[in-house]
């Protein structure tokens, strides 16, 4: 078995159940904690649930007023690495055809110049975000081994499919191999490290928003 057929096969199916049980688990252990009952009477005007937890969700969407001048270009970076991401996910031709592999459905794929360019400006992205998480005092001081080593198994993937598709180095086997790789070990820390909130931010927005609008508070 070559590199490419092990990263096609044993590792990806490897990383592809460590991904859904251990999401699954992350959030099945959360759900089912006993819930504390809000034991203060609802607001008069409180809306439904779930409007709060829309309410709250989108309200976070962006800083609030005083705060969004300053946090205007962390606000902005966040955006672009994460709206990259998806675009390059969803979009490319070869992660359609996988993900139609898993699924059954597909769709019409974006042209493979505009993801290159897309995975450029998010690689670019990336970085920005790292630069700042190093050179601010407060986000130094409270940074771990967690944040680097989320970031880091979230630029490698995108860094190894730009090299992939430039077939830059190596044989074009090897560097396809090498960044479905760098995917396996993205899918296997998901659940287990800090990029678990691509999941967990949908819960508690929700959850503050249902508070908030609860206790009549303005979000």
């Amino acid at each position: 078995m070559n590199l490419l057929a092990f990263a096609r096969g044993p590792a990806l199916t490897v990383a592809l159940a460590v991904f859904v049980f251990g999401v699954a688990w992350r959030l099945l252990s959360l759900l089912l904690l006993p819930w504390a009952r809000d034991l203060a009477v609802a607001r008069a005007t409180a809306p439904p649930a779930l409007v709060g937890a829309v309410k709250g969700f989108v309200r976070h969407l962006w800083p609030p007023r005083p705060l969004a001048r300053g946090a205007l270009i962390v606000t902005v970076n966040g955006y672009v690495f994460h709206l990259g991401l998806a675009v390059i996910v969803f979009g490319l031709a070869q992660h359609i055809l996988f993900l139609r592999g898993l699924f059954g459905v597909h769709w019409p794929n974006l042209p493979s110049g505009v993801i290159s360019a897309v995975a450029v400006v998010t690689l670019a992205s990336l970085f920005v975000a790292l630069g700042r998480r190093l050179t601010n005092p407060v986000l130094k001081l409270i940074s771990t081994s967690n944040d680097y080593f989320s970031w880091f198994v979230t630029m490698l993937p995108v860094a190894t499919g730009l090299i992939a598709v430039s077939h830059l180095w190596a044989p074009y086997e090897t560097l396809l191999a090498v960044h479905m790789l760098s995917v396996s070990l993205l899918l296997v820390w998901l659940p287990f490290g800090k990029l678990m909130h691509a999941f967990l931010v949908f819960l508690t927005r929700a959850e503050t928003g249902i508070v908030y609008s609860r206790r009549g508070a303005e979000i």
